[in-house]
């Protein structure tokens, strides 16, 4: 069974993309949700306290935007929160992929694969690609929030060519092409692929 990796900076739309693959029957784990749900995990929580000290909590809880704001703009700190949660997402997809059957490949959706170091662990990566100002007018829409607010966490993202040359496949997702047929021609390409191992 192949693994593939479907990356993609902040309003790219790899959250679409990845859902065209799931109507496709193709199983896809959404590492970025995953990883908020170890939040939750006493060993995380008090790790985080750890490092980011007590007005992160909440009613006994991580505040995720309180986190949020605690780590956007400070890279030291995103490191050591992604240097503790990269390790569980990925044991945590590694189990999920051995209950996974009767497909030739699973996605696993995330981010910042590249960044995290864990492209390296997948047979195949896809790049969802779209220029920076389509994807900074796609999350002030989405997300309410300021240009400079989506700048700063672009910041912390590889540059969209750089990712895309690193990358097997890329999706152009601003318009200028059909979104459909790339992604089933991908999707054809990596069950040839998987039947020929």
């Amino acid at each position: 069974m192949l693994k593939a990796g479907l990356t993609g900076n902040i309003g790219s739309g790899k959250s679409l993309v990845a859902s065209v693959f799931s109507s496709l029957g193709i199983p896809v784990y959404h590492a970025d949700e995953e990883s908020k749900k170890f939040l939750e995990n006493p060993y995380v929580i008090s790790s985080v306290l750890s490092l980011f000290g007590s007005q992160i909590l909440k009613n006994g809880s991580i505040d995720k935007r309180m986190l949020a704001g605690a780590v956007f703009g400070n890279t030291k700190a995103l490191e050591q929160l992604n240097a503790l949660l990269h390790p569980l997402v990925m044991k945590e997809f590694s189990k999920w992929r051995n209950s996974v059957t009767g497909t030739h490949y699973v996605i696993m959706e995330s981010a910042i694969l590249f960044e995290s170091g864990y492209s390296k662990d997948f047979d195949r990566i896809i790049h969802v690609s779209c220029t920076g100002e389509t994807a900074i007018a796609r999350v002030i829409a989405r997300d309410g929030v300021s240009r400079e607010l989506v700048l700063a966490r672009m910041q912390h993202q590889e540059k969209n060519d750089d990712k895309a040359l690193k990358s097997d496949f890329v999706i152009i997702n601003d318009g200028s092409q059909l979104l459909i047929p790339q992604i089933i021609s991908i999707h054809k390409k990596l069950m040839v692929e998987a039947c020929e191992i």
